[in-house]
């Protein structure tokens, strides 16, 4: 648990300052200067970029931290598997972007006459911020096998964020125009592309030379198909972000699309923690089993989850507590309509922080290829119920779909990896945490409302966190968190 410990800890500190500032971006300063259905524009663009470059990618994320372990050699440039990994998402890019545009009229006629007009003049620079994403994402993946997670986290929860709000301040303003501020907002994903792509230069690791050495270390073929296998496994992960946002702003509107986007981006909270975890869990368990040492990764199993429990317990409750006060921040009350969506939406992640890591032991075990039976019936669910709910319920109803989605797709996971190796993420503690995060949350709802939101969410949040605190720490629900704990004051405190 030492690197993780170590890894996790640099990434849940850029993490969480990343959630501040995405709040400053979420409830601050974008919906403040944008209308509902120009910032329904923005999410839309990112989230068919990030489909658009999985599509791209074929997988090959994946690949780069699954076959990782056998490639690792600095001394040869590891084998001459970076340009292995960039080369067929590059050619994937050019079909999919062949596809993209053949299905332009297809794709514009899903929306209201007066939002396919909005969209039309960004649908191909929705290219570029996918070829941007694609990039990213593939060295990031390679930086995850070297154990490098920290500067891509920091690149994206950090310096893009402080740099869409400058362009969104500059927006305000009135020196840029919303077109300016679009083609800036997509220009800024290029620069942190250009600033991870030096880091990995300035660590010695920019290693562009192909080699057909790396065509002998794995079988081409076997790499191939598992990535085939990680595209259909890793777009439902996408499909959850993206076909909301897509559904809802096809069968409502841009501007309704714009505000589950915000509800969404409320509940991403709770994700942070686990997805800190994952960028260092994903190549610590392709080293397990390439080591076939499933007592380590039973152990690790259990450890993570209960941080993850604890956690997303304390988030979820924080955020409940004081949805009032966090709305009364975003200036147009139209917002607030998606309060009902954030509850439910919070509900799906902490179910998905509570199962653990069950989805990257399935798809870096030999067992991999059940990983896309799941996801195939949780992709084409998702996108039935949001069809079913979303005419009946609105918001509420692809939220609702969400949750669905979340919490039965990480109950197949995690009997399947019950049922395979006898890895369970759950002991006793788990339970304990749950009531000592019931105690809590009763304690902080039983604060009254006073003349302000603002005193009263500053009330709820020191009496959530004492209670938590105490009852946390006094019980040893989670040993983990006193060496999470000391590490923290020593790096504060020397």
């Amino acid at each position: 648990m030492g690197i993780v410990q170590r890894q996790g800890l640099r990434n849940t500190i850029i993490s969480y300052l990343g959630l501040a500032l995405g709040f400053v971006n979420t409830a601050l300063v974008l919906p403040h200067l944008l209308a509902p259905e120009k910032l329904g524009l923005t999410t839309l663009l990112v989230s068919s970029a990030t489909v658009y470059a999985q599509f791209a990618a074929f997988g090959f994320a994946s690949v780069g931290i699954r076959f990782f372990p056998y490639f690792r050699n600095r001394e040869a440039g590891h084998h001459g598997f970076l340009p292995l990994l960039l080369g067929l998402p590059l050619l994937g890019f050019l079909l999919v972007t062949l596809f993209y545009g053949l299905a332009k009229p297809l794709l514009l006629d899903q929306y209201a006459p007066q939002d396919a007009a909005l969209l039309v003049p960004y649908y191909w620079w929705g290219s570029a911020l996918a070829l941007f994403t694609l990039l990213y994402s593939l060295q990031d993946a390679y930086l995850k096998g070297l154990y490098h997670t920290a500067f891509s986290g920091f690149l994206q929860d950090i310096v893009l964020r402080l740099l869409i709000v400058g362009l969104a301040l500059l927006y305000g303003k009135g020196y840029l125009n919303f077109h300016e501020f679009v083609l800036g907002y997509i220009g800024l994903y290029g620069i942190i592309l250009l600033l991870l792509t030096a880091y990995l230069g300035y660590i010695g690791e920019l290693h562009l030379r192909p080699t057909r050495a790396a065509l002998r270390v794995r079988p081409v073929s076997e790499i191939v198909r598992f990535g085939g296998f990680a595209l259909l496994s890793s777009l439902s992960g996408s499909i959850l972000g993206f076909i909301d946002s897509w559904m809802v702003g096809a069968q409502l509107s841009l501007a309704a699309a714009g505000v589950y986007g915000i509800a969404y981006n409320i509940s991403t909270a709770l994700t942070i923690p686990a997805r800190s975890l994952n960028k260092i869990a994903f190549p610590l368990l392709a080293q397990y089993w390439k080591d076939q040492d499933l007592a380590k990764m039973a152990d690790f199993y259990r450890r993570t989850t209960r941080l993850n429990t604890a956690v997303g317990c304390y988030l979820a409750l924080g955020i409940g507590l004081n949805l009032d006060f966090i709305y009364s921040l975003i200036k147009n009350p139209v917002y607030a309509t998606g309060t009902t969506a954030v509850l439910l939406l919070l509900a799906g992640r902490l179910f998905d922080g509570i199962t653990g890591v069950n989805g990257l032991i399935v798809v870096t075990s030999p067992r991999y290829r059940f990983d896309l039976i799941f996801n195939l019936f949780l992709a084409g669910g998702t996108v039935f119920m949001n069809w079913l709910l979303i005419p009946r319920y609105g918001l509420t109803g692809s939220a609702l779909a969400t949750l669905i989605a979340l919490v039965s797709i990480n109950t197949a996971r995690t009997w399947f990896v019950w049922y395979s190796y006898r890895l369970q993420p759950f002991d006793r503690r788990i339970p304990l945490i749950v009531a000592v995060a019931a105690g809590a949350g009763f304690a902080g709802w039983l604060v009254p409302f006073t003349h302000s939101l603002l005193v009263t969410m500053l009330v709820r949040s020191v009496v959530l966190t004492g209670v938590y605190t105490i009852l946390i720490l006094g019980s040893n629900a989670v040993p983990e968190a006193r060496v999470l704990l000391g590490s923290l004051k020593k790096s504060i405190l020397p």
